[in-house]
């Protein structure tokens, strides 16, 4: 079965895209569209729009076996050697590299064919294709959700249901967050260190992660980068973390589902952790490589426009009134103004040298609910409690 998105809604959809997001199409751009056959009703939206603007449009599609689109898929990581997956053709760096402007578009047709592969089967895909990730976040990138019949039975939806929250979300106007998010990442931009505090449900005990976030840049995000988007996030300094915290939202994460995550932190790195739902593949996230025993990101959802509070991390992390964490790579923007200058790579260097700019091939977002009947209870940003107003985080007067 295949959703039901209106040509209009396909048009607006694209078009904010195209315009707002990647900041228009030149005549001398190639544009990877990269995603399943399933999403080929935005895929050629999109690529229609690319060629009237003079420009050259990549279009990959994807196997149905292969999460986003990764250098490898599922058959790969069950049946091939580290030998094999090592051997990435020369092509598939190439056409990465030729392209000037990246959109992916999730949203797969069968994800179960990609679940419950073994830890070490998934972090080496995840580890073969991190110098391809690395070339797609050095270019003008965008990450978007189609709705599709697999992805709306993990989430326990009728197809009619996702398909309307996904496109209501994709077709409103993202100039509105701008003013949602000031005050935060003002405040933000002056906070030097960030306490959150959450409550384990199972115990009633309080949780608190102490981190800091001094110096660091501050990002809004505004559907520059993700489509729907809303959230105002920066990379902590790695090492600076120390404490406990319980997420309780339920993420999906190669067509599994994570859910009552528990972490502690010692010296910035996870010592013990603990899963309600998806321990399996909570350890094989953890434990792929160094940096994934680190944290690196933190934001707060800022979007009140998103009726459910969805598994999938591009729309659960942008929720207003939750918080999240990404466990793995750390964002090279939150550290230095340009990170590809001589100048950013060696600032870059110094802080991975010395524990805190994180460097991992996982970058997975997990997520914390302090709206009401959540298990998040406060968020301090120095000696400032913020508080909540209509499900929007805000600076008390």
């Amino acid at each position: 079965m295949h959703p039901t998105v209106s040509g209009r809604d396909l048009e607006t959809w694209a078009g904010y895209m195209l315009n707002h997001s990647l900041g228009g199409i030149a005549p001398d751009d190639v544009v990877m569209i990269k995603g399943e056959p399933v999403t080929w009703p935005l895929i050629a939206a999109l690529q229609d729009k690319v060629i009237a603007a003079g420009a050259v449009a990549d279009i990959y599609l994807v196997a149905p076996d292969n999460d986003r689109g990764r250098v490898w898929g599922a058959a790969m990581a069950r049946l091939g050697t580290p030998e094999q997956i090592a051997r990435v053709p020369a092509w598939h760096r190439q056409r990465y590299e030729a392209m000037t402007k990246y959109i992916e578009i999730l949203g797969a047709e069968r994800p179960e064919l990609y679940a419950h592969l073994s830890a070490e089967a998934a972090s080496a895909i995840v580890k073969a294709d991190e110098p391809f990730k690395n070339i797609r976040l050095a270019k003008q990138w965008l990450l978007t959700l189609f709705p599709t019949q697999g992805f709306a039975e993990l989430e326990g939806l009728t197809l009619e249901e996702y398909t309307r929250v996904i496109v209501r979300a994709s077709t409103t106007d993202p100039q509105m967050l701008e003013a949602v998010e000031d005050e935060i990442h003002r405040i933000m931009s002056r906070t030097r260190r960030m306490r959150i505090v959450t409550a384990c449900p199972k115990t009633g005990r309080s949780l608190e992660l102490d981190l800091s976030i001094a110096g660091q840049r501050i990002v809004k995000c505004v559907g520059k980068r993700n489509f729907p988007d809303g959230e105002v996030f920066t990379s902590p300094a790695a090492n600076s973390v120390e404490g406990e915290i319980y997420l309780d939202l339920p993420v999906l994460y190669s067509g599994a589902t994570i859910r009552g995550i528990y972490l502690r932190l010692e010296g910035g790195i996870i010592c013990e952790y603990s899963a309600d739902e998806g321990l399996d593949v909570l350890r094989g996230i953890i434990e792929t490589d160094d940096g994934s025993r680190r944290l690196g990101e933190v934001a707060l959802g800022m979007n009140n426009g998103l009726e459910r509070a969805l598994k999938h991390p591009l729309f659960v992390e942008k929720v207003g009134g939750t918080l999240h964490i990404a466990i793995g790579n750390s964002y090279k923007e939150s550290y230095v103004d340009d990170p590809d200058s001589p100048e950013g790579k060696a600032r870059l260097e110094e802080l991975r040298r010395q524990g805190a700019y994180n460097t991992s091939a996982q970058h997975v977002d997990i997520v914390a609910d302090f709206r009401p009947g959540g298990a998040g209870r406060v968020v301090w940003l120095d000696d400032v409690q913020l508080a909540l107003r209509d499900n929007i985080w805000v600076v008390p007067r």
